[in-house]
């Protein structure tokens, strides 16, 4: 067969597939999409600002809406973002609650 050995066999599929097609598909499925309330796409490093009041669990206090989140990292989790505020550590909010600037 003429250009078999670039094909190898996806275990997932049980099938012998082009191995660029292969790493294509790997790829995609490891790049999650994370989206804001209005269905922008976030990326790290993004400004977000709230949407609404959020209560900080174990910080004892509110974050109001429109507050700036200066810089994103996204967590690989659809829903989640990992943010930086001052004076609170391990920040993480969800996507659903943020809007990109």
């Amino acid at each position: 067969m003429p250009g078999s050995d670039d094909y190898v066999f996806d275990e997932e599929s049980g099938e012998w597939m082009p191995a660029s097609e292969l790493a294509a598909k790997r790829a995609a499925e490891g790049a999650v999409e994370v989206r804001d309330a209005v269905g922008n796409l976030l990326a790290d490093g993004d400004q977000v600002t709230l949407i609404k009041d959020l209560e900080v669990k174990g910080a004892g206090r509110t974050l109001k809406q429109g507050t700036l989140i200066k810089s994103i990292r996204l967590t690989g989790d659809p829903q989640e973002i990992d943010c930086k505020y001052e004076g609170i550590k391990g920040l993480v909010l969800r996507a659903e609650f943020v809007r990109k600037r």
